[in-house]
């Protein structure tokens, strides 16, 4: 069985940073891609960015670029978000996702496991 698992989250004031774990476990699971989403409070969730087994990076919201960065350790259990200079707009609930098959994709349909997601929340 497929397990992802998502920590990390917190409370953390405008500016500063912040690093969110996706924990991958699951018996000969070799996932093709792993990718992030946030929900914001009231809003629809939206893709922020995956990272391929391979390192490529797939890019999703124009508000991340240069803030956010994917790593993975080097047995690929665990996919982590960097975040830097924090802002209010990036309160949410972070959830990661991973795609068991091939392919990256941007849309949610596109993942086939998630985990239960970890809480941002950005004081100003």
């Amino acid at each position: 069985q497929v397990q992802l698992v998502e920590s990390g989250g917190g409370l953390v004031q405008a500016g500063g940073s912040l690093r969110l774990s996706c924990g991958i476990s699951g018996r000969s699971f070799r996932w093709y891609a792993v990718g992030w989403f946030r929900q914001p409070p009231g809003k629809k969730r939206e893709f922020v960015q995956a990272i391929t087994w391979a390192g490529i990076d797939v890019y999703g919201l124009d508000s991340v670029r240069g803030r956010f960065t994917l790593s993975t350790d080097g047995a690929k259990n665990t996919v982590r978000l960097r975040i830097n200079f924090l802002e209010p707009e990036d309160a949410a609930v972070y959830s990661c996702a991973a795609i068991g098959g091939n392919g990256v994709g941007i849309r949610e349909s596109d993942y086939n496991y998630w985990g239960q997601g970890t809480q941002v929340t950005v004081s100003s």
